[in-house]
């Protein structure tokens, strides 16, 4: 699962990367100063980005391009609204280099036209809503737009695009050629990562980071909350800065107007604003003062309208008004009828007080109208002078300003973004999945494999310092002590079945040994069971059913075939004679009685496989494949496979030993007489396997034999 000890540690991998990424920023400034030195109408401001990017991963990728424009921004202002364009091609760049494109020519095409895009087609849109960023191709969109096949935004686009093919073809150029130079191991160092654990192999860590999960996955969930974060913290920020900036904006508008209307005011005579009305142009000074008032509207370009008016009930008495490039002038003494909204402001007016700004928005555009009464000496208002300021300029400043803002924040939201994406991935996503593999995976059925599991999670070594290094210590220790745990129920369970197995024989030799004719009769059938079993299963019969846990119950439970004999008198048991008919039929229901005694058993251990098939055993070995056998007269396979089995090895074992009554068959003899039955007493099958397995049958029967005394009985060995 982990990747072998690497020669160099972390630290210096990293420190390696952060090389990589100082001479990336480098590059890129150094071959846009001499694009710029030579005047060459390319930038190659992103070599450096895609060669980090692809050696290095996104986030040196990314770092590399913000870095570039925020240097570049020192002498360009205009360059830090870029930045966002820089960090994305990072992204692509990286994205491209997980591709694995067959050919270079591929990876070439696909790089040249998305940072093409990225560059020429996004980046169009800083210049269309940055008033005060121009464009750098302004000379060929203007040859496109006299093509007159394009209108204005088109030709930009289109000459951007152009152009940026151009640096965007160089760039990817340049850049494969750096990165082809440089051996496979060189690439390889500047590969940055963060692993607070064992580095996995490739394989497991695109497993670890694939993970499935049932609704959304963690890494998804902390960028969701981040993103969302971010962007309501920067419309909050971006609303209240716009807020401030406009009411900036509005005040120093608003001490334009101020300032023009009291200098306005300042050079009339109050004592001629009556003469004015009645005479106009001909009234001695009128044309000294109107200049006076042209040249304070030109003093700022933000005044558009400067005009005298006296306020009576009927209306605005034109005093002075002054003529524009589009609006001229009315003439003195003309009446101008009130605008509905003066309405709230007539009776300050009327009355010759000082009013707040107006702000308004009407055929004359977007105005802000200042009001400065006129006294003569006695104190009484004779007019006002009046100047309107454009506010036009200031939806035109907030524009740029909102543009400004979006532009910065894309950048420094995917820097952000790509910072927490890639300390999630290394401190959370991978420590904790490869916890999930390594735990999912977990092996008990061997000691080995046991062992294996532990060493596995041993290894993963998690130091993320937290809580996930918590959990990890905690199912480290838990995974271990389980095994410790397992290790010792297997030891018990052994024992356990050991015990059984010895109580089992226990319990057979006491009803064998009420039967001075069967001698070592239990053991040796045993014996032949399990050597019946390993030939069918090498051959193959029956292997759906010849199972590990089949076999084991079998020869464990064989032993307990004649169970039922306890209940057969011994003067049956032991009649050294031919058996009556009517003693012949007492004999036959040790079948069912050892039937009964073990579904008994069977009640007080219901979920006991062994007594299961030794209830099997002891009811059904007497069955015939004929279907002639007792107690039931069961044929063919509804003979339980375990009975049909044991039918073999209890007829050969008699067959081959001494009893009181008769001698016993050679082993020829009574394998003749086995294979004779095939068909008729025993199943075929299991036939062919006894037969096929002679050898190892006639081993254990020389064995027990040897160790047979003149009574029948199994002598302990020394």
């Amino acid at each position: 699962m982990a990747e072998p000890k690497k020669a160099l540690s972390g630290m210096k991998r990293n420190m390696i990367t952060v090389l990589l990424c100082i001479a990336g920023a480098a590059l890129n400034l150094l071959l846009s100063a001499l694009c710029e030195r030579f005047d060459l109408p390319i930038w190659l401001d992103t070599v450096g980005t895609v060669i980090t990017a692809v050696m290095g991963g996104y986030l040196p990728g990314v770092i590399v391009g913000f870095a570039t424009n925020m240097l570049k921004s020192i002498s360009d202002p205009s360059a830090l609204y870029y930045g966002f364009l820089n960090v994305l091609i990072a992204l692509a760049a990286s994205w491209i280099a997980k591709r694995h494109y067959r050919s270079n020519i591929s990876a070439f095409v696909t790089a040249v036209g998305l940072f093409t895009l990225i560059g020429g087609g996004i980046g169009t849109l800083i210049p269309w809503f940055l008033d005060d960023v121009g464009f750098e191709t302004e000379s060929l969109a203007a040859q496109i737009y006299s093509t007159g096949f394009f209108n204005v935004y088109m030709a930009q686009l289109t000459a951007n695009l152009l152009t940026d093919l151009l640096d965007k073809t160089v760039t990817v150029l340049l850049a494969m050629g750096i990165i082809s130079v440089l051996p496979k191991k060189v690439r390889k160092l500047f590969r940055f990562s963060g692993w607070m654990q064992t580095p996995l192999s490739r394989e497991d860590s695109a497993a670890a980071k694939k993970m499935n999960f049932r609704v959304m996955s963690l890494r998804t969930k902390i960028l969701l909350v981040l993103s969302v974060s971010l962007i309501a913290v920067s419309v909050a920020a971006t609303g209240i800065s716009m807020r401030l900036y406009r009411n900036a904006l509005i005040k120093d508008h608003t001490k334009v107007a101020l300032g023009a209307a009291n200098i306005a005011a300042s050079a009339l005579d109050p004592d001629m604003i009556d003469t004015y009305i009645a005479e106009g142009d001909a009234a001695e000074g009128y044309a000294d003062t109107e200049r006076l008032l042209y040249e304070v509207r030109e003093s700022s370009a933000d005044i558009l309208y400067l005009y005298v008016y006296r306020i009576e009930q009927d209306g605005c008495h034109v005093v002075f008004d002054l003529d524009t490039d589009d609006v001229e002038g009315s003439e003195p003494g003309d009446v101008i009828p009130f605008d509905p909204s003066f309405e709230p402001y007539l009776p300050d007016l009327l009355a010759g007080r000082g009013i707040d700004p107006i702000e308004s928005n009407d055929s004359f555009g977007w105005l802000l109208t200042v009001y400065v009464p006129v006294y003569n000496d006695a104190g009484k208002c004779v007019c006002y002078a009046a100047a309107d300021v454009s506010m036009e300029q200031i939806g035109m400043i907030e524009r740029n300003f909102f543009v400004e803002m979006i532009a910065l924040f894309l950048g420094f939201f995917i820097l952000i973004f790509a910072v927490v994406r890639w300390l999630i991935e290394y401190h959370i996503i991978l420590p904790v999945n490869s916890i999930a593999m390594s735990t999912g995976t977990f092996a008990y059925d061997t000691e080995k494999a046991r062992e294996s599991s532990i060493e596995r999670i041993r290894e993963l070594n998690i130091r993320t310092g937290d809580e996930v290094e918590n959990l990890y210590q905690a199912i480290a220790k838990t995974s271990d002590d389980s095994m410790r745990y397992v290790a010792d129920v297997q030891q018990k369970t052994e024992e356990i079945s050991m015990m059984q197995k010895a109580l089992i024989l226990v319990l057979a030799d006491i009803v064998e040994s009420r039967d001075r004719n069967t001698g070592a009769h239990v053991r040796k059938t045993a014996a032949y069971t399990d050597i019946i079993l390993q030939e069918m299963r090498k051959k193959g019969y029956y292997a759906d059913a010849l199972t590990d846990e089949f076999i084991s119950d079998v020869v464990n439970s064989a032993p307990l075939h004649d169970v039922g004999k306890i209940q057969v008198p011994d003067a049956i048991l032991n009649k050294p004679g031919r058996l009556t008919d009517e003693e012949f039929a007492i004999m036959k229901t040790h079948t069912t009685a050892g039937r009964d005694i073990l579904t008994e058993a069977i009640k007080l251990v219901p979920n006991s496989g062994y007594l299961n098939e030794a209830r099997n055993l002891a009811a059904y070995h007497h069955e015939k494949w004929d279907g002639t056998g007792y107690p039931t007269g069961l044929a063919g396979e509804d003979i339980p496979l375990s009975a049909r089995i044991m039918a073999v090895a209890d007829v050969f074992d008699a067959l081959v030993s001494k009893r009181s009554y008769k001698k016993p068959f050679s082993f020829e003899e009574a394998m003749q007489i086995i294979t004779d039955g095939s068909g008729k007493h025993f199943d075929p099958l299991i036939v062919d396997a006894f037969v096929s397995a002679g050898d190892e049958v006639r081993k254990v029967e020389a064995e027990f034999s040897r160790r047979t005394n003149e009574a029948g009985w199994l002598e302990k060995s020394r």
